[in-house]
């Protein structure tokens, strides 16, 4: 960004990110510079519901919302006049926390005089690989969360269009329902992805592969192959094989994963495969995806651990791209919890 004296001065971007259960601010420069990105988890307090009360997780927004915002600022080492503009989640997520994070930014935007960014909290985790190294077009981006399982094409900077997507549960949700039919506490992926790792054999399970030209997905199936393994083994009076079920299902769901996201790179000559989203922080799929692209000669780009799960920092990365192309946005936006990836791409240039 120039000054009225010709000085290219950088672009700071004070993020927020309230889509579930962390609240999240940080201050990103450039888009791919991070200054500060503090994080207060809420897992202890949705442990003992064993998922996540949206009610309670917004109320736990507000405590902790200014303080956070604080913090950030401090960490930064940067003053709200320095800023060039907020950027907040506009969606998708639970609408009551996302309104947290919304009111929030719109409060500070007013007070402090600067633009204001809604941002897909999707193109946030996508963008989170930007953190790591420059992006090259056209790319493929694997989506694995919670909420979504979604191969992502991006012909240009800021452009997505969903090629695959899942049916039914998202990886991530499937990883959590398979976790509680084995006995683990909320989250359970961690310890799914574990228990796979250290098994010696894996209990045989299924692939869901669609049809022959798709590249969407589906784990419902998989989940209830899981439950038939399980109930079939307490009516004969035996334990579970737990290692054993967590390593096969691990191996269906990466699988199918790994082959679809590596037959959408070779169909869209993409020059780059991204993963992206809470589930890209399992090191059995890490560590497979890395393989096999290594094999096929397909450059493969992983953000580290804390900018997988939903943090701030990748919306003020992906709200960066906004703001070169599309600048601001108007303050009258509201929080959308069934927000279009799609519909929120940049302007053609």
């Amino acid at each position: 960004m120039k000054t009225e004296t010709g000085e290219v001065q950088p672009v700071l971007i004070l993020a927020i990110e309230t889509s579930c259960d962390e609240t999240s601010v940080a201050v990103v420069k450039d888009g791919c510079e991070v200054l500060s990105n503090m994080i207060s988890s809420q897992i202890e307090t949705h442990r003992a519901f064993g998922g996540v009360v949206p009610e309670v997780a917004s109320r736990k927004h507000v405590e902790v919302i200014t303080l956070v915002i604080e913090q950030a600022l401090a960490a930064a080492g940067v003053q709200p006049e320095q800023l060039t503009a907020v950027a907040v989640t506009q969606g998708p997520g639970l609408v009551g926390a996302l309104l947290v994070g919304v009111v929030a930014a719109k409060s500070l935007a007013l007070a402090w005089g600067k633009p204001l960014i809604g941002t897909h909290h999707i193109a946030g985790h996508i963008y989170a690989n930007r953190l790591v190294k420059e992006l090259q077009y056209p790319n493929m981006t694997l989506v694995v969360s919670g909420g979504h399982t979604e191969l992502v094409s991006m012909e240009r900077e800021g452009s997505f269009r969903i090629i695959g997507r899942t049916r039914d549960d998202a990886v991530g949700e499937a990883y959590d329902k398979v976790a509680r039919a084995l006995g683990f506490p909320y989250p359970g992926g961690p310890h799914v992805d574990r228990l796979a790792r250290e098994a010696e054999e894996a209990v045989p399970l299924p692939r869901v592969w669609l049809e022959p030209d798709s590249y969407d997905f589906s784990f419902s199936g998989l989940k209830s192959a899981v439950l038939n393994v399980v109930n079939q083994s307490r009516m004969k009076g035996l334990a579970p094989d737990v290692a054993g079920i967590a390593r096969g299902f691990q191996e269906s769901v990466v699988e199918v994963l790994v082959e679809k996201a590596v037959r959408a790179v070779k169909a869209n000559q993409a020059k780059q495969l991204l993963l992206c989203g809470g589930v890209a922080a399992n090191k059995g799929l890490r560590g497979t995806l890395t393989a096999r692209c290594k094999a096929e000669g397909i450059e493969l780009i992983i953000p580290p651990p804390v900018f997988c799960t939903d943090n701030a920092a990748m919306i003020g990365a992906a709200a960066y791209v906004k703001w070169r192309h599309d600048g601001s946005t108007p303050l009258d936006m509201v929080a959308d919890p069934g927000f279009s990836l799609e519909n929120w791409s940049v302007e053609a240039y």
